[in-house]
This record gives C-alpha cells, structure tokens and sequence, in this order.
C-alpha cells in the first residue's frame, strides 16, 4: 500500500510518498514552494534524501502546484500506483477526534471551520479539491492536528468566558496532536508500556512549539488553547498574552485585526525579542555578544521551563520527559537551559549525554528519565491513511 502524504501551507505544499504494506519506507519525498509568488520552485528526493528534481517553476494556486506534483508522480513512478492520499488539516473543531475520509459532508464541515484557523483551512481545503480534480475516484484522509487533545479531561478545554462562547466551539484545542501521537507510539516501541503509560510530558520545540501533559497514552492538557498562537514563546509567535495587550493594541495603537495577528504570529516570539532572527541556533551564535539575542533565548527557556513545572503539577509528578522537533531534538544548549532549574521534580542531565543528542540524556541517578526522539509527522498521517483504508 502507498500513502501520499500531504502537508498544506499558505505557500507551500511539502509531501511524502510511503510504502506501508509490510515495512514503513519513505520513497520520496519533497515540496512545492513559493506557491503564488514569481519564482516557485518544485523539489523531490529520493529515499536516500538524494535529488530526483530541483525546478524553478510558476506555481500560480494551490492547484496548478499539486497538478506539477501528479503529473511527475504519473510520468515518474510508472506502474507505482497511490492507493491513498492522507492530508494534514491543522483544525477539526469540536466534531472531529479521529481521522476523517474526506466526503462532500466533511469539506463543508472543514468550509465552516475557517473562521477558526484562517491562516490553515483554506489552503488544506484547496489541496484537497485540487486532489479531487486530478484523481477524482482516489481515497482520501484527513488527519486533524488536534484530534489527540479532543479527549482532555473538560476542564482542559474550557475558557473562562460567558458559556455561550462554549457552545460556539471557543474553547482549547491543543496542536501538534499527529506528533504526540508519533512519539507515544515510537516511545511504546522503545521503553514498553509502562513507560508510555506513565506521567509523559512532551515537549515538541520547533519553528512552531508546545508541550503535551500526557497519561495512559491520553493528552492531559497541553500549552496551545484555541490557535496555535498560545503557550509557548515560539520563532515568530508571542505565546501566552495577557488579553489586555490585544485590547490595548487594538484600541491606543490603533492596530486592525489583520495588523494584530500578522504581530501575534510572524513578528513576535523570538524574532521579535531579539530584532535579529526567528531562528533559535542563530541567536546562540551570537548571545555572547548580541544582549537581544540572549535575552530572547533565555525567556524561550524561562517560559518553556515554566510550563513544563506546570503540566508536572497536572500530571501529579512526572516519569518521563520527551525532547523532539529541531530545536527539542538538536540543542543541548536549549535542553540543558529548560531543565536547570527543575531538579526539585527530579530532572538531572547527564552533561555528555545531553551534548551527544543521545536517545536518553538523564543521568543515571535522576529520578525522571529524560529523552531525545525525532518526531515524522508525514509518517503518522500515512499510519492513520493506512489504517482507515484498510478498515473501509
């Protein structure tokens, strides 16, 4: 069975082509980028990341950049048909907690969604009645990256404001729920059930960053709330603000809401901190001499550190903590800095493993058993594709 994956931004498409029939192999992989601007460009690797293509291309829509993609696909991988198409979807609302086969009925449930995540649900939408055209009779699969945190316990969700705004669906969502539920699975593989089992917080630290309070293979509570604007001090987003910031913005500075929500998201976090650069190992470079720099990785740290002492205290203690994404994955630095100060729950690093990226970094005689996992997003959704096709 072969799944295509599909992973839909405002500009770009990034894919996945898997085989999942009896082992789980990547046969490519690639994206479409610049997607409505005048130099698109259409990449594609092969299974050992080697290039198979590097176009420079107009890429009008949605639809004219994933119609390049099946037309390659179809002249490249004869007599290697998709059985599957599975597609990334930020928002599920309060209906959707488990992956969806897409029908007429769910893409006007995900139509009537947009107001949610605006900046997300139309592309996705786009990529998947551009996939519709050009394979009208293929499956396709909508994998929501809030579905894991639908079964939080109530008071997980709810926000303090009037109840009819409840009814409405204003409540917290929680994201990055494809990657928790990858790294469950991987660490189940790894350390067996009773690990997976116990009190896990996961702390998936990337361009975008949350963490997840989970127990039983069940999420708890997590950072992000209604948008994934929330909880963390992200590379371009604010995480947590006081609402009276967002009033006074509005109302002494005159902002609109499109001005505030390109601040909130793509001038924030730690481009906005530092006036340097969104990107966490640039800023290292440059903290020893560069205040800002510093001062925006230290309160990237602080604030994560915060958050972790307060998924613990959800948790009742804490067994194991997940480090994944680029930055939870790649820097010691970052790591180290985010677990200094959290010795009273029991966390020590062991300072050579840590430095290795080792797959466990904890000293030997720390009471919380600390762990570096790369995370496959596109994987996940071919797991869920797979599985749903096959019950159907």
């Amino acid at each position: 069975m072969r799944i295509l994956t599909i992973n839909s931004g405002s500009s770009s498409v990034k894919f996945g082509l898997f085989d999942v029939e009896q082992i789980e192999e990547l046969v490519l992989s690639g994206s479409l980028e610049r997607i409505g601007l005048r130099a698109g460009m259409f990449r594609v690797n092969n299974d050992r990341n080697e290039p198979l293509i590097d176009e420079h291309i107009v890429l009008p829509n949605h639809e004219a950049a994933l119609k390049r993609l099946y037309a390659w696909l179809e002249q490249n991988m004869t007599g290697q048909s998709i059985n599957a198409v599975g597609h990334r979807v930020v928002h599920g609302g309060p209906k959707y907690n488990q992956p969806e086969r897409i029908t007429p009925t769910v893409i006007a449930e995900l139509k009537s969604l947009v107001s949610l995540a605006p900046d997300h649900l139309p592309h996705e939408i786009k990529a998947i009645q551009a996939t519709s055209h050009s394979y009208p009779e293929l499956n396709q699969v909508a994998c929501f990256d809030t579905a894991f945190h639908r079964q939080m316990p109530r008071l997980a969700q709810i926000v303090a404001l009037p109840r009819h705004y409840l009814h409405e669906g204003l409540v917290r969502y929680g994201f990055h729920g494809l990657s928790y539920e990858y790294i469950l699975q991987e660490l189940r593989k790894e350390a067996g059930d009773e690990v997976a089992d116990g009190r896990v917080i996961i702390a998936h630290l990337g361009n975008g960053a949350s963490m997840a309070a989970v127990q039983h293979g069940k999420s708890v509570d997590t950072t992000m709330g209604f948008t994934p604007a929330g909880g963390l001090v992200m590379s371009t987003r604010s995480g947590d603000l006081d609402p009276g910031v967002l009033v006074y913005l509005l109302e002494e500075k005159n902002l609109r809401p499109s001005t505030l929500n390109e601040l909130v998201n793509k001038q924030a976090g730690l481009l906005g901190v530092s006036g340097i650069s969104s990107d966490m190992q640039e800023l290292l470079d440059k903290e020893e001499t560069e205040t800002h720099a510093r001062e925006a990785v230290d309160l990237f740290c602080y604030q994560a550190s915060k958050h972790l002492g307060a998924l613990a205290a959800v948790l009742g203690g804490l067994d194991t903590i997940v480090f994944t994404a680029g930055i939870g994955e790649n820097s010691p630095v970052v790591r180290q800095r985010i677990c200094e100060n959290l010795l009273f729950l029991g966390i020590q690093l062991d300072d050579g493993r840590n430095r290795a990226n080792a797959s466990v970094i904890s000293a030997e005689n720390s009471r919380v058993s600390v762990r570096v996992m790369k995370t496959d997003e596109d994987l996940m959704i071919a797991r869920h594709t797979a599985k749903l096709i096959r019950k159907n």
